[in-house]
C-alpha cells in the first residue's frame, strides 16, 4: 500500500473563514484511522488561492472515510470555500517515490 495526498483547493479573499474551518476540522480530524495530517496552504502569488493538502497511508482508508457518515458533516465548513474555477475541486495522487532533505547527506 502506498501513501495518498489528497489536495482540496479553495478560494476566498479573505483567509480568516478558511483558517478557522480548517482548525475546526483538523481538530475534529484527530484520531481518524489512515490520517497522517494535513496543511493549509497559501499561494504566494495569490493570497486568495488557499489549498488543503492532507496526507493518508493508503488510498483504501482515505476512501474508507471519504464513504463514511462522517465525511460530509466535518468538512462542510470548507465546502463554500471550494475554489469553483477548476474543473474538480480536489485531486488525489498516490505516493510512487520520494526523497527527503536528510536523505541527501551534507555537502
Amino acid at each position: 500500500m502506498s501513501r495518498v495526498r489528497v489536495l482540496l483547493y479553495l478560494r476566498g479573499a479573505d483567509s480568516v473563514p478558511i483558517e478557522q474551518a480548517y482548525h475546526r476540522i483538523s481538530e475534529s480530524l484527530a484520531g481518524t484511522p489512515g490520517l497522517l495530517g494535513n496543511e493549509l496552504l497559501r499561494s504566494p502569488h495569490d493570497p486568495a488561492e488557499l489549498a488543503v493538502l492532507s496526507e493518508w497511508a493508503s488510498l483504501e482508508e482515505f476512501d474508507t472515510w471519504e464513504r463514511g457518515p462522517e465525511h460530509r458533516a466535518s468538512t462542510a465548513p470548507l465546502r463554500d470555500h471550494q475554489d469553483g474555477t477548476r474543473a474538480k475541486p480536489f485531486a488525489i495522487y498516490q505516493v510512487v517515490s520520494e526523497y527527503r532533505a536528510d536523505e541527501f547527506g551534507e555537502s
